[in-house]
């Protein structure tokens, strides 16, 4: 049985979450933000600052700070076309990272095609060109070293504009959250995640906890792998994938890695398929919004990275 507090926990990143991660469209027509009238506010949130920057900071690249608060200077753009992957949603600009993980998003697409048998990969959501906190849709993706998978096949053209924005990824996930949908999960995505898992630069996989699952029930041989998989709300069209921190960035913070041993398998996923985390109740009162963290909790380099012209 699972602690209380975890019970706890998994009810609110339920709630949070949604009963399936909604997918987020583009836009054919992208509007550029206002300016600021203050840009100096110490009270103004930091995504104001990040969100209007569409070039990065020129420079040696360096993540700063922790995955869900920092930035990153001289960060690069991975090109939204290659041999073995296409960029989607062009309009949120958010296809930057640092260069290690455009390396391994680009090593990882020809892996990809090699073991699933896909065309390639289709990239989601990396980070902004300064990274810091999103306008929208994330609380992680800040440092240039997270990057969103989806779990379609990339198709064998060369999409369009507008599929890029308004196409979505198949959800994998049966309708009752409880497992994936046989008709649409493959061998395929499990040979796609145990390859991305296999990367030594990788330190967490997240998933849907029904994709844990089935990856904890049909994987064979060595599955030492699966120690990296962790679940996680949502993440029902695509997988996360996190890197260690690069060498050369002595302000990003590490989060432990997961002992080799605890594959996270049997019990230690009972408590993500309570009728109270797949169906909860909805709040009598409702969410209040939140502004957002200012500039001042970010490390203080990126202060100097996002105020730069």
């Amino acid at each position: 049985m699972a602690p209380k507090w975890l019970t706890a926990l998994l009810l609110l990143l339920a709630v949070a979450a949604g009963p399936a991660d909604a997918q987020d469209l583009g836009t054919l027509d992208p509007k550029p933000l206002p300016p600021l009238a203050n840009p100096n506010d110490p009270k103004l949130p930091a995504k104001e600052l990040f969100a209007r920057k569409t070039e990065p900071l020129a420079g040696e690249a360096r993540s700063i700070g922790f995955y869900a608060n920092g930035c990153i200077a001289g960060a690069v753009a991975l090109p939204i076309n290659g041999p073995t992957w296409q960029v989607m949603r062009l309009s949120r600009n958010r296809n930057w990272g640092h260069p290690d993980l455009v390396a391994l998003i680009e090593r990882l697409s020809a892996k990809a095609k090699q073991v699933a048998g896909w065309p390639g990969i289709l990239i989601g959501d990396m980070s902004q060109p300064r990274g810091g906190p999103m306008w929208d849709g994330h609380n992680s993706h800040q440092v240039g070293l997270d990057a969103d998978i989806y779990l379609t096949p990339m198709p064998n053209h060369e999409l369009s504009r507008e599929e890029r924005e308004l196409m979505e990824s198949t959800v994998v996930v049966a309708a009752n959250r409880l497992d994936v949908d046989p008709n649409i999960w493959t061998s395929g995505h499990m040979a796609g995640l145990k390859a991305a898992a296999e990367e030594p630069r990788v330190e967490r996989i997240f998933v849907n906890p029904a994709i844990k699952k089935a990856l904890c029930r049909d994987a064979t041989g060595d599955r030492g792998w699966l120690h990296k998989v962790r679940p996680w709300p949502g993440h029902d069209y695509h997988f996360h994938i996190r890197i260690s921190c690069p060498a050369g960035s002595p302000d990003c913070k590490p989060q432990p890695s997961v002992p080799a041993n605890e594959l996270g398998c049997g019990h230690d996923l009972d408590g993500w398929f309570k009728e109270s985390v797949i169906h909860p109740k909805p709040s009598p009162r409702p969410a209040k919004p939140r502004p957002g963290a200012p500039l001042s909790h970010l490390p203080a380099a990126c202060r100097s990275v996002v105020m730069a012209p």
